[in-house]
C-alpha cells in the first residue's frame, strides 16, 4: 500500500510554518544588526554540543542532547554579547565567522571519535524535517511562542539596539546585557530548530525571508507579513518538488528559497531601473553569459568522461545477482546511485536484505516506506531488533511512530533488543492487523 503523500508531508510542512513564524522575525534584526551568520554560528554550536553528548553515548534526540545543545548555545551568546564593542575595530562578523568555524572544526574532531560519525554529522547540516512528529512541533511551537512573546514584551529595547546602537548607547541602557538576551532567547530557537530542520535549512529559514522582504519595504509589520506568506509558499512548493523527485526535503527547501531569491532580485532590478531597455539588455547578456559557462562545464565534463562502467552500475550489477546471499558492499554515494535507479518494492527488498551496514539498511527503508508502507515497517521492525546503534534506532523509531499514527508500544531506542522485545512484538501485530497477516 502506498503512502499518501499528504500523510508524510503534512508535518513537515506544519513544522516548516512553525519556523518561518519565528525566524522571519530574528532575521530582520539580525540584517539590521550586520551579523548576518549568527545564525549560522549558533546553529554550529548548538550541533557541536548534540556532538558532544553524541559521543558519550547521549542518544540526538533525548532530552540529555537537548540540555547539552542549550548549554553549548547560551555559552555563544555570551561570546556574541561580549565581543561587541562600541568603537569597534574588528567587525562582529569577523568574530562570529571565527566562532562558526572553531565551532565546526572541533564538532569533526569530536566526531571523528564516534562511532558512525559521519551519519551525525550528515543529520546535522540537512536535518530530518521529513520525519518530525506532531508532538514534537507541538513543543517547538509553544517554546517559539514564549520567545516572540518575550521579543514583543520588550520590542522597544530590542529594535532600538537593533537599528540604532549609538542611541541606545547614548540613552544609557546596557546593550551588552540586552545583546546577551538576544542572543540567548534566539540561541533557544536555534537549539530547537536544528534538531529537526538542521543548519542549512535554519539558516535559509533565518536569512531569505529577511533580505527579501527589506528590499521591498521597511514596515516592520509589512516585513513580517511578507516573509510568513513567502515562507509559507516557497516551504509548500519546495516539499512537493522534493516528493515529487524524490529528493531531501531540507536540501530542497533551500534551494528553493535561493531559486526564489533571484528571481524577486531580477523582477526588482527591471522594476526599479530607470531604463528598462537597459535593464532587459544586461539581463540578456548575464543569461547567456550563463549558458554559456554552463556549455563550457558540460563540454569538460563530457570531455574527461570515461566509457566504463560506473562503480554505481557495477553496485547495482552484484544486486542483481541471483544468489540472495551475496553482501553487497558499497560507499554511500554509491546507494544513493542505486536507489535512484530502483523503482519496485522487490528490487528495494533485495537490497536491504543484502546490506550489512545499519546506516544504509536505514536509508533503504527510507525509500521503502514510500513505495509500500506495511512492508517498509514491517522492516523498520527488523532493524530495531537487529541494529546495535542508538541513533540509527532512535531515527527509524521516529519514523516508524509517525507511520503508525503515533504508536510506539513503550519502545525505548536506548534499550537493546530483549528489553524492548515485548514491544516490538506489539508493533508487528499492529501492523498484520491493519493490513491483515500475509
Amino acid at each position: 500500500m502506498n503512502v499518501n503523500m499528504t500523510e508524510i508531508m503534512l508535518p513537515a510542512f506544519a513544522e516548516c510554518l512553525v519556523l518561518v513564524g519565528i525566524h522571519s522575525y530574528l532575521g530582520i534584526h539580525v540584517i539590521k544588526r550586520k551579523v548576518i551568520f549568527v545564525d549560522l554560528a549558533l546553529a554550529q554550536i548548538a550541533a557541536l554540543g548534540t556532538t558532544f553528548a553524541f559521543l558519550f553515548g547521549i542518544n540526538p534526540t533525548s532530552p540529555g542532547a537537548y540540555w547539552f545543545s542549550l548549554g553549548f548555545t547560551l555559552i555563544g551568546a555570551a561570546i556574541f554579547s561580549v565581543s561587541r564593542i562600541r568603537n569597534e575595530k574588528i567587525p562582529q562578523e569577523a568574530v562570529i565567522g571565527l566562532v562558526y568555524a572553531l565551532a565546526a572544526a572541533l564538532a569533526i574532531l569530536v566526531i571523528d571519535r564516534a562511532p558512525h560519525g559521519a551519519e551525525h554529522i550528515k543529520e546535522i547540516m540537512t536535518g530530518s524535517i521529513l520525519w518530525v512528529r506532531w508532538e514534537t512541533i507541538l513543543t517547538a511551537a509553544v517554546v517559539y511562542a514564549l520567545v516572540g512573546a518575550f521579543h514583543f514584551f520588550f520590542r522597544e529595547k530590542f529594535l532600538l539596539i537593533s537599528n540604532h546602537p549609538e542611541m541606545a548607547y547614548r540613552q544609557g541602557i546596557n546593550v551588552r546585557l540586552w545583546d546577551f538576551l538576544f542572543y540567548a532567547s534566539f540561541g533557544i530557537v536555534i537549539t530547537h530548530s536544528v534538531r529537526t530542520a538542521g543548519v542549512l535549512l535554519v539558516f535559509v529559514f533565518l536569512v531569505v525571508p529577511a533580505i527579501a522582504t527589506i528590499m521591498l519595504t521597511d514596515k516592520l509589520w509589512l516585513q513580517l507579513v511578507i516573509g510568513w506568506t513567502m515562507g509559507t509558499i516557497v516551504s509548500m512548493v519546495g516539499l512537493y518538488v522534493s516528493y515529487v523527485a524524490d529528493l531531501p526535503s531540507g536540501p530542497t527547501v533551500v534551494s528553493t528559497y535561493g531559486l526564489v531569491l533571484l528571481l524577486l532580485s531580477l523582477v526588482l532590478y527591471v522594476v526599479r531601473a530607470p531604463r528598462k531597455a537597459i535593464a532587459f539588455r544586461n539581463l540578456g547578456i548575464g543569461f547567456a553569459v550563463f549558458l554559456l559557462t554552463m556549455g563550457a562545464f558540460f563540454s569538460l565534463g563530457r570531455a574527461f568522461r570515461t566509457h566504463s562502467h560506473s562503480k554505481e552500475e557495477a553496485a547495482l550489477a552484484v544486486a542483481e545477482q541471483t544468489d540472495s546471499r551475496k553482501m553487497l558492499t558499497v560507499t554511500d554515494a554509491e546507494l544513493k546511485e542505486m536507489l535512484g535507479n530502483i523503482h519496485t518494492v522487490a528490487e528495494l527488498d533485495k537490497v536491504f536484505h543484502r546490506l550489512d551496514n545499519p546506516y544504509q539498511q536505514f536509508e533503504v527503508l527510507k525509500r521503502l516506506v514510500e513505495v509500500d508502507q506495511k512492508l517498509g515497517a514491517l522492516h523498520l521492525i527488523d532493524l530495531l531488533e537487529s541494529c546495535r546503534i542508538p541513533f540509527i534506532r532512535q531515527k527509524a523509531l521516529e519514523i516508524l511512530t509517525t507511520l503508525s499514527a503515533g504508536q510506539n508500544f513503550g519502545y525505548d531506542a536506548l534499550k537493546g533488543p530483549g528489553e524492548n522485545r515485548a514491544a516490538l512484538q506489539a508493533w508487528r501485530n499492529w501492523w498484520e492487523e491493519k493490513y491483515g497477516r500475509s
